[in-house]
Parts: C-alpha cells; sequence; structure tokens
C-alpha cells in the first residue's frame, strides 16, 4: 500500500472519478486479503468517442509462484485429461499480478528405466501480458500417458518436482503454491524405484509423507482438484493438509483443502480455488449467449480485480463498460483505473483492473454467424482494502469502570461500508492493554445483542471492565481479518483517571443527511471543576481529509465554567466528491474528538459520527409544479402523436402486396400476396431459385418488403439494405430473379372490406412473424 498512501494526493485526486452504484448479480464464494495500488493518469475522453489509453506505468502487485502437476496416469479418462488442460491453462489467467510466476508439468510413474515420472511443459513462466498468452501453448503438450511411456501415478515424485520449482532461485517471501490436479489414487506397484514389487506401496505411502513434510517445510501450500468419476477425496485431503497450513490470512477458507472439479463447470470451480489460494474473493455474473450484454458486480473496497470472461469460443468478442457507461480500454489508464488484457485470442480473457470504480460493470459479447451457440459467463476475482475506526467510551475512564468499545468498518477513503456482504466471514480480534494490568481480551460483535444496538450495520461492539490495578495509560486496539481484505489494526489512547476530571466535556451530534457544502449543527456540553481556563480541541478523525471538518476547531472553557457551546460539522463541496457521490450519495463514517490541550492532551469525548451525504435537489424538487402544469399539455400531444403514427403504421403495413418474382426475359415466375408483417415488414425468402423459384414467408428470412407511403413498397435485403420498389416496375432480388409489384399494391382494405385471399407458399401461413428480428426495428 504504500505506492497509494504515497500518492494519494489532494482529496478531490482521491475522490474523483470513482462513483458507488449498483452492485448488480453477484453470487459470494468467499475468500482472502489484499493487494497494493499505484500511481494513476487521468485522462478524460470527449464525449462520444472511446477512451484513449495512457501509456503503461509498473504497478507493483503481491506476486505468488505457483506450479501446476496435471496427472496424465491411465487411471484418467480422455474427457478427464481434457479437462485437467483446461484448469490448467485457466490458472494463469486468473491472478492479477504480472510479477507472479508459474510452472506446468505432467505426472504418472517410471516404470523402467527409460521412463521418467515426470513430464515439464511449461518452464518457469512470468504472468505478464505476453507469458500468459504463451501458457496455453505448451498446456497444449500435456497428454494421457501411454504403456511404455509409464502409466502408474507417482505422487511423491510431483510433490518433490513442485517443491522443486517453486523454491530454485524463487524469492520465499512471495506465496508458494502448488495446485495438483488429480483422480487421488496412487499406483508404484510397477515403479522399480520403489523396492522389490511387495514392498512397493508400503514405500510409496512412506515417500508420500516424507515429501509433504518437505513441501511444508519449504512453505508450499497443496491444492488438489479432483478430477474422474470418483475421486479419492480422503487422499486429496491428506495431502492438502501435509503441505504448509498458514494462508494469506488466518482464516480456515485460506487453508488448502481438496475440491472435486466437475468438466460442466470447470471455470467457477476452478476460480473458487483460485481466489482462496491468492486471498481473494470470487463473484459470479451473468450468463448469456451471444449477442448478449453481460453484468459483474465489483465492490467499493476492491483495490484490483480481474474481470475473468469464459467466451467458450475464440471468435467472440468483448467490449469493457464500467459502472458510469463508460467503454474502458482494455490497455492502459483511464478516469484513475489501469487496464491489463491477457488471452484476448483464447476461449478465455481476463481484464486485470487497478482501482476499479465500484458498481456493476457490463461486457458486451459479440460473436459472428456459426460461433453463437456457446454461452458465455462472467464473474470477477478482487482483492481490497478495509479500514476500521475504534472508539473507548469513556476515553479517561476511571478504574472500575465499564467502558464500551466500537469497531467500526469504512472503506479506505472512510465512507461507510453499506453491504454486509462485503465483510462476509470478518474476525475481530481486540484486547485493552495499560500499565497496572494483564492485557484483556475483548469480544466485539455485530449481532445486535447488548451491547451491540444493530445487527449487520459495520459496527463491532463489545465492553471491558477497567482493572481496579489500573495507573495509567491505557489502550485498546482491534485487528479486523477477513477474505479478499487487507488486515488492518486500530488502537485508541485513553488514560485511567485517578478521580475526577477537571473538564469533563459531552458532545451530542446526531445521524443526519445533508447536501455537499452543507452542515450539521449540535452541541457540546462543557463544565470546568477548576479555577484556570482549559483550551479544548475539536477534530474529525477516521475519514479522508476534506471531507468533513467541525468548527470551531478550538474553545476555550473559562474557570467553573459550565453550559453549552454549538459546534457545526462542515461537508466538503460537490466538486471534491465528484463522481463518488452518485445518484443516491453516500456515508460518511467519522470520530469527533474533543482533547483537553491543558490537561496533557487528555482525550475527553471521541464520538461517532454517521453523515449521509446526497446530492442537492435537482430540477424537478426546484420546480416541479412546472413540470405539473405542462403535463396535461404533454398528454395531449402525446395523443395526438398516437394517432398520427397509427396513421403512419397503417401507410406502412404489408398486407395485401402482390409479389411477382420476374425472370431474366420478363417471365412472371411466381405470385405471393403478402399478409402483415412483423413490425410492419413481411420477411420472405426465395424457394428452390434454380428449379421451381417462389416466394416463402419466412420469418428472419433474407428480404422484407413494407408499403410506402408514398407508393408502391420497399425491399430491404439482408444487412439493412433498402430499395424502393416501384408500383410500375421491378427491381434485382438476386443474380437471376426480379422483384415485381402486381396489381394488389394498392392500399389494404379497410375494416369491414372484402377479405383478402390467404398468402400462397409453404410458409405463407405463418402468424404476422417472429419473436424478434434480425433486422432490429425500423418504423
Amino acid at each position: 500500500m504504500q505506492n497509494r498512501t504515497k500518492n494519494q494526493g489532494t482529496a478531490v485526486g482521491r475522490v474523483t472519478g470513482r462513483r458507488q452504484t449498483g452492485r448488480g448479480r453477484v453470487r459470494r464464494t468467499a475468500v482472502p486479503v489484499l493487494a497494493g495500488a499505484a500511481l494513476f493518469v487521468s485522462l478524460l475522453a470527449p464525449a462520444g468517442q472511446d477512451p484513449v489509453p495512457a501509456a503503461d506505468s509498473v504497478p507493483a502487485f503481491p506476486a505468488v509462484n505457483y506450479a501446476v502437476a496435471v496427472d496424465e496416469s491411465a487411471s484418467l479418462a480422455p474427457e478427464d485429461m481434457k479437462a485437467e488442460k483446461a484448469a490448467a491453462a485457466r490458472i494463469a489467467l486468473g491472478d492479477v499480478s504480472s510479477d507472479s510466476h508459474v510452472t506446468v508439468f505432467g505426472f504418472a510413474a517410471a516404470e523402467s528405466g527409460d521412463q521418467r515420472a515426470v513430464d515439464p511443459v511449461c518452464p518457469r513462466t512470468g504472468l505478464d501480458a505476453a507469458g500468459r498468452d504463451t501458457i496455453g501453448a505448451c498446456v497444449d503438450k500435456l497428454h494421457s500417458r501411454k504403456k511404455d511411456e509409464g502409466t502408474g501415478t507417482d505422487f511423491p515424485s510431483a510433490i518433490r518436482q513442485g517443491v522443486h520449482d517453486l523454491t530454485d532461485g524463487t524469492d520465499s517471501s512471495q506465496p508458494r503454491v502448488l495446485f495438483l490436479l488429480t483422480d487421488g489414487y496412487m499406483d508404484v506397484t510397477d515403479s522399480p524405484k520403489y523396492g522389490p514389487p511387495e514392498h512397493r506401496k508400503a514405500e510409496g505411502e512412506r515417500q508420500l509423507g516424507l515429501a509433504l513434510k518437505e513441501a511444508a517445510a519449504q512453505n508450499v501450500q497443496i491444492w488438489p482438484l479432483g478430477f474422474g468419476d470418483q475421486p479419492r477425496l480422503d487422499e486429496l485431503k491428506r495431502m492438502a493438509a501435509g503441505g504448509y497450513q498458514k494462508g494469506c490470512v488466518d482464516l480456515s477458507s485460506a487453508r488448502p483443502q481438496p475440491h472435486k472439479v466437475k468438466a460442466a463447470d470447470i471455470g467457477s470451480t476452478l476460480e473458487d480455488i483460485f481466489a482462496a489460494a491468492h486471498c481473494m474473493r470470487h463473484e459470479e455474473g451473468t450468463s448469456k449467449r451471444p449477442p448478449a450484454t453481460l453484468e459483474v458486480g465489483i465492490s467499493p473496497l476492491a483495490t484490483v480485480g480481474s474481470i475473468v470472461v469464459d467466451k467458450g469460443d475464440p471468435e467472440v468478442k468483448v467490449t469493457y463498460y464500467d459502472p458510469s457507461g463508460a467503454k474502458v480500454p482494455t490497455h492502459g489508464t483511464y478516469k484513475k483505473s489501469q487496464f491489463e488484457l491477457a488471452g484476448g485470442n483464447g476461449p478465455v480473457e481476463a481484464l486485470k483492473i487497478v482501482d476499479p470504480l465500484p458498481g456493476t460493470w457490463k461486457v458486451k459479447a459479440e460473436a459472428p454467424e456459426g460461433h453463437r451457440s456457446l454461452p458465455v459467463s462472467v464473474s470477477v476475482l478482487w482483492q481490497g482494502e478495509l479500514r476500521g475506526a475504534i472508539t473507548m467510551d469513556p476515553p479517561s475512564p476511571q478504574p472500575g469502570d465499564k467502558v464500551t468499545v466500537t469497531m467500526r468498518l469504512q472503506t479506505r477513503e472512510g465512507y461507510e461500508v453499506k453491504d454486509p456482504r462485503d465483510y462476509a466471514g470478518l474476525r475481530v480480534r481486540s484486547e485493552l492493554t495499560g500499565a497496572g494490568f494483564s492485557p484483556l481480551a475483548l469480544d466485539l460483535t455485530d449481532d445486535g445483542k447488548t451491547p451491540d444496538p444493530t445487527a449487520g450495520d459495520g459496527s463491532f461492539t463489545g465492553t471491558v471492565r477497567i482493572p481496579q490495578t489500573a495507573t495509567g495509560a491505557l489502550k485498546v486496539s482491534a485487528t479486523l481479518t477477513a477474505s479478499g481484505l487487507r488486515a488492518d489494526t486500530r488502537s485508541e489512547g485513553g488514560w485511567a483517571a485517578p478521580g475526577q476530571l477537571p473538564v469533563t466535556a459531552g458532545l451530542d451530534l446526531p445521524a443526519a443527511s445533508t447536501h455537499p457544502g452543507g452542515t450539521i449543527s449540535g452541541t457540546l456540553s462543557v463544565h470546568n471543576t477548576t479555577g484556570s481556563a482549559h483550551t479544548l480541541r475539536l477534530a474529525v478523525a477516521d475519514v479522508q481529509p476534506g471531507l468533513l471538518s467541525v468548527s470551531p476547531a478550538e474553545i476555550t472553557v473559562e474557570p467553573h465554567e459550565s453550559g453549552t457551546r454549538k459546534v457545526t460539522i462542515e461537508v466538503a463541496p460537490a466538486n471534491v466528491f465528484g463522481d463518488r457521490l452518485g445518484d443516491d450519495g453516500l456515508k460518511l463514517a467519522g470520530t469527533v474528538t474533543v482533547v483537553d490541550t491543558t490537561d496533557h492532551d487528555r482525550t475527553l469525548q471521541g464520538l461517532p459520527l454517521s453523515v449521509r451525504v446526497t446530492p442537492k435537489p435537482g430540477i424537478w424538487d426546484q420546480y416541479w409544479w412546472a413540470f405539473l402544469a405542462g403535463a396535461a399539455l404533454l398528454v395531449l400531444l402525446a395523443a395526438a402523436a398516437t394517432v398520427w403514427a397509427g396513421h403512419r403504421r397503417k401507410s406502412r403495413d404489408p398486407n395485401g402486396l402482390v409479389l411477382r418474382l420476374v425472370s431474366e426475359d420478363g417471365s412472371v415466375l411466381n405470385e405471393h400476396r403478402a399478409g402483415h408483417g412483423h413490425k410492419q415488414w413481411y420477411e420472405f425468402a426465395v424457394a428452390e431459385p434454380h428449379r421451381s423459384p417462389r416466394i416463402e414467408r419466412r420469418p428472419h428470412g433474407p428480404y422484407a418488403v413494407q408499403r410506402s407511403p408514398e407508393g408502391g413498397a420497399v425491399l430491404r435485403k439482408r444487412g439493412g439494405r433498402r430499395t424502393p420498389v416501384p408500383a410500375r416496375g421491378q427491381v434485382p432480388l438476386t443474380d437471376t430473379l426480379h422483384l415485381a409489384l402486381g396489381g394488389g399494391d394498392g392500399p389494404p382494405p379497410r375494416k369491414g372490406g372484402k377479405p383478402q385471399p390467404p398468402p400462397t407458399g409453404p410458409a405463407s401461413s405463418a402468424g404476422g412473424g417472429g419473436s424478434g428480428s434480425p433486422y432490429g426495428d425500423y418504423e
């Protein structure tokens, strides 16, 4: 986080361009910690134009070293091998760090002197944009072993190879993760290296235990992925538990565990596992066949994320739009977010985003004809930052007093966390320390049970009694630990008062709502028991500087004064919030502190403050009466427009048009009477154009006609090209056929008039068009 802190700049620079919007349809699957961020350059594209990418910078992300071991033994069917290969290639695409590295190798068993248990296919590869594109090609070298290659399953050799790849010349400070793709059935019965045949099974088990101990000693996590109809989950669980157990955070979800992988949902399953191993969160978005627009939500806590698109077909082309509706680049920087695309030419691509705009992202998927049969799905992997603001009430208690400790959750800018799902699985550890007593553990909860006032509001509360032996300084601290979020430790200092304080203060600031630039009023009660004046300092803490301020900043309490003072909280102007304010507003969470500077900066009050900031009233709120006064006029205009539109639709209705198919020599080959069309277009095709050409009604056919209000008709060919068809004349339809109108090209019969004869042709009995048209609406 050094880069983020160092380059924060002003409050305007940190807030502008970020907007908190809806989250979209997402599914929480949990899992763990944060990534850093970097300096971003803001490029604002002119309206109506695509953003122009800025030059790439080099962000600092936590890197991970990992290896992928793929079971090539005979116990796995060909379709299982195919699924393993897909998973191996997919692992590299989900990583958010360009500094991570991966090796991939296959394994089975060496059953003769000229065979080897391990088959390296991908050497250690950096996962920058170029490296990711090479993973697919080398993973494709994995294959099911033939009998002369050794078809057993040698887990000890596979684990030792993974440990070697992860420790040889690598940075020991980076996490080491071994993905083991297998069905879990070890078979070394034909491997001479394990001794005589009758001892090989026992020796294989012994060697597996030693290999697992070595992995644990070298800090290598083992994440087994079970393939096949019935993977041996007990053996996979044993191998997961035998490796290094300390994950990226101290949560059970971060500890290695086995997962059964189904070919049908390999992407979702793998991302769940990948997120757990790499301390991230996984959220699923929507899934549709192209052409379609998919949605996925990104939390306001996210500092770095990767939108993963399972295209199924490499021909699918994807465009990305942020929550404000702007098309974003696939490389470079735009609106303080940095982008990098990987795998754009394959069936799976991932758009990595640093400092993503929170809210619902849209992914537009398009594909040419013949490449639209497979669904496209979207999901996001992200890491983020959650901060806490801690208060102790009262801040200067006497020995024996009970104090209430509250830890409130915030985003990194100091906004309140709105959605409890953002901190799902959160653990808060707290303790009270001080002079004269041993540390006391506190239980902080957000369950709505006393002393916590409200469940699920992001405030964790607990109480503790100050020991009678307390003699001086006090400190209460709390550490937040949650999946996908950086652990944050906060502390608040206090003092065990030996007796009555010289000055006491009580602040009353109710939770309120206001607009940018607005103010909130409260009162400060003061009581000075001494014969000398005391100076109190007021400030707002635990919120990004510049968003909230308190006035007056200092108050002088006269000797023996007892009374109240007016206190005002001022909210920053709208330009400081920028797009972050959004349409629904946001909540600011801070702490107003009152410190007695005359009494060694003793804290007298630490009051949690919650301010909802909403946009100023719009035009409607100011001039609603004018809008209502004009509503009747608009209704009248709408009614007139409806009548006009109805007349216009009738004038275009193709019902009754006689379509003639004319040969090059002018002979009429076929006549066909049009019926009512789909959205005023009658769609048709030419059947048997080279033998017995005839017009047939066909929804989504390559041709369509509608009546022209000026007389005659309009022919539309696939692709949207239109050609006027005169009442007397003809126009080209194909290379050898023309279209002309017959005697029925006049206006359609009036209601109650003589019924039209039924349309001719095998398909002419169809209703007024299909459920939709590839041409769209042409009214």
